[in-house]
């Protein structure tokens, strides 16, 4: 599976489930409009992760979405067809929308 969704790891020092929710927040408050994005969502994780932390974590988030919709990456378990009762397309469809919203890749 692609590094960052399989191993919340975004640099050497990782990223815990903590910040990741802080830097799905942080993305919606500066979108890619604002001035000095990276600058401003490293601080509003409060200094945890640098600029260029950031920015490459988000990076890898859009690399595994894309992963994902193209069909390179498999099912967990808990999302495959028998565990839920779905066919392939539904279950498929239910983790590419699972995936999205966590990732808030842009497009």
């Amino acid at each position: 599976m692609a590094h960052a969704m399989a191993s919340g790891s975004g640099s050497s020092r990782g990223w815990t489930q903590r910040q990741n929710k802080q830097f799905e927040c942080a993305l919606a408050v500066y979108d890619r409009e604002t001035p000095d994005r990276w600058h401003n969502i490293a601080r509003y994780m409060g200094g945890a992760k640098s600029a260029d932390e950031v920015r490459r974590h988000f990076e890898q988030l859009v690399a595994d979405v894309a992963q994902i919709e193209a069909g390179q990456v498999p099912f967990p378990p808990r999302y495959g067809a028998a565990a839920a009762g779905f066919d392939d397309t539904a279950s498929r469809a239910m983790y590419m929308q699972h995936a999205r919203t966590h990732a808030l890749a842009e497009r």
